[in-house]
């Protein structure tokens, strides 16, 4: 592997987190002013203004809250995926036939899935399998189930980390 193929996914990954910084500061940024103007509302004094004000006041409060956990999931699955990695248990799709789109094709994802789920019944209590199991949700198109499978996964994972709490 040359040079550059080894520093490729660094700058893809410092390209991620530069737009992923530039967008936090801007929501902070949008916050802050939006808030400046809910107080400018609120303290003309008029029932309308202060209505308005506590409206406008919530919404940087909604959106920070909004930041804050999807950041924080994003941690928490990148967390895990690194963990995945290093123990070399990552679902392998480089096998399966994929539609134009690069997506894979719905029989072969759901064969995967019905493989997947079949291990994670297995050892339904194990962030691993829980893992995988989510991975097979999104390549089957179930992104909602997905999500869940994910979450439990996290704080499957978290629960190995700290046993005695």
């Amino acid at each position: 592997m040359s040079n550059s193929d080894a520093q490729r996914p660094d700058r893809r990954v410092l390209k991620i987190v530069a737009v992923v910084a530039f967008l936090v500061v801007a929501l902070l940024f949008y916050f802050v002013r939006l808030g400046g103007m809910a107080i400018a509302y609120i303290a003309d004094g008029g029932v309308a203004g202060i209505v308005i004000g506590i409206g406008m006041l919530l919404m940087p409060v909604v959106g920070a809250w909004i930041l804050w956990a999807t950041l924080t999931a994003a941690f928490d699955h990148q967390r895990l995926a690194r963990r995945i990695h290093e123990e070399d248990l990552e679902v392998d799709t480089s096998e399966l036939p994929r539609r134009p789109s690069g997506r894979i094709e719905r029989d072969a994802a759901d064969a995967l899935f019905a493989q997947i789920k079949t291990e994670w019944e297995a050892d339904p209590d194990n962030w691993r399998s829980s893992y995988r199991l989510a991975r097979a949700y999104d390549y089957a198109g179930d992104r909602g189930r997905a999500r869940d499978t994910m979450r439990r996964a996290v704080a499957l994972e978290k629960l190995e980390r700290q046993p005695g709490e």
